[in-house]
């Protein structure tokens, strides 16, 4: 990579004035970190980064220290909302000052942008995530979140429920426009609607499934592994588990919910256990999922399944009342 000019100080640069080969090195660094931290092959996300950024297309910020790139994010902005994609910093320039100057000036890059009234960022590679001070402070909400993690070598352990009533499928896209309601109707109420505005309606739910299917942000989308259950007498949806693959041997669970009505029934813990043997025939070690700390019945459930914290991170809220 050619050197950037050495500005003084620590300059910030608008994506669009960059290059891939200029980000090419703090991406190399950040899939290497994917790996190590959480088994998770960032190949995928960072070449949709790449192709963006050589088109001028990605809106977002870089920060620059003795003419080299040391940290970027990048954003999307629909309808008043935010969201921060990514925020990476190298590990050689990983400092609460550095971190703070790029997410202080990709949040007033946001801000500005007209109607702007909410902004979301779940930051997996940010230094300090549950205790740092936080700018636009009187508009912040940060709710603690973990990064679970099981092995599956010993998945078929886990005994099969026949939960009364119901009974369980593989997913198609037929179930995308029932399942958008079912989610939005899961969440109604829920801590993860005030993370993630998208439970709140139908609409975001189905924009929220789109993105599972078809982008790579959450691993490439594994129909095998997904399932849904539906209530026999009432012949409707009452429950889904949605998974990727996040690398060649490691899976993700993206999405489960259970329709309130049905919850006490085990269907949550058998549509998990489906994808879980689904992954391991496919020759997955580990799979992953995440969960906001205060979801002790999610918690209780995964735990007992036999996943464990790998990492502890923040779903950040900024929004005006």
């Amino acid at each position: 990579m050619a050197a950037l000019p050495d500005y003084p100080g620590e300059p910030l640069i608008d994506l669009r004035e960059l290059t891939a080969e200029d980000l090419k090195p703090l991406l190399e660094e950040e899939v290497l970190e994917w790996r190590a931290s959480l088994d998770w092959d960032f190949r995928p996300s960072a070449d949709l980064v790449r192709r963006f950024v050589q088109v001028h297309a990605l809106n977002g910020l870089a920060l620059a220290i003795a003419g080299r790139i040391a940290g970027y994010s990048y954003f999307v902005s629909e309808e008043g909302k935010g969201l921060v994609g990514d925020f990476y910093v190298t590990r050689a320039a990983r400092t609460a000052a550095h971190e703070n100057r790029l997410l202080e000036a990709v949040l007033d890059s946001m801000w500005r942008t007209p109607g702007m009234r909410r902004i979301e960022a779940q930051l997996m590679m940010i230094g300090s995530p549950l205790d740092r001070a936080a700018p636009y402070l009187r508009w912040f909400q940060a709710y603690p979140r973990k990064f679970l993690e099981a092995s599956l070598a010993g998945v078929h352990s886990l005994p099969a429920r026949d939960p009364e009533g119901a009974a369980f499928s593989s997913w198609t896209e037929s179930w995308q426009e029932e399942a958008a309601r079912l989610i939005a109707h899961a969440y109604r109420g829920h801590v993860d609607s005030l993370i993630n505005d998208q439970y709140r309606s139908a609409a975001g739910a189905r924009r929220f499934l789109t993105n599972i299917v078809q982008y790579p942000g959450c691993g490439s989308f594994f129909a095998p592994a997904s399932f849904i259950a539906w209530d026999r007498a009432e012949r409707k949806l009452c429950g889904i588990s949605l998974a990727s693959l996040v690398a060649e041997d490691a899976g993700h669970i993206t999405q489960i919910c259970v329709a309130p009505s049905h919850h006490g029934r085990k269907i949550g813990y058998e549509l998990l256990r489906r994808s879980l043997v689904s992954m391991a025939a496919h020759g997955c070690r580990s799979v992953s999922l995440t969960v906001t700390s205060a979801n002790e019945p999610a918690l209780r459930l995964y735990e007992g399944a036999g996943f464990r914290t790998r990492r502890d991170f923040a779903a950040y809220v900024w929004e005006i009342a």
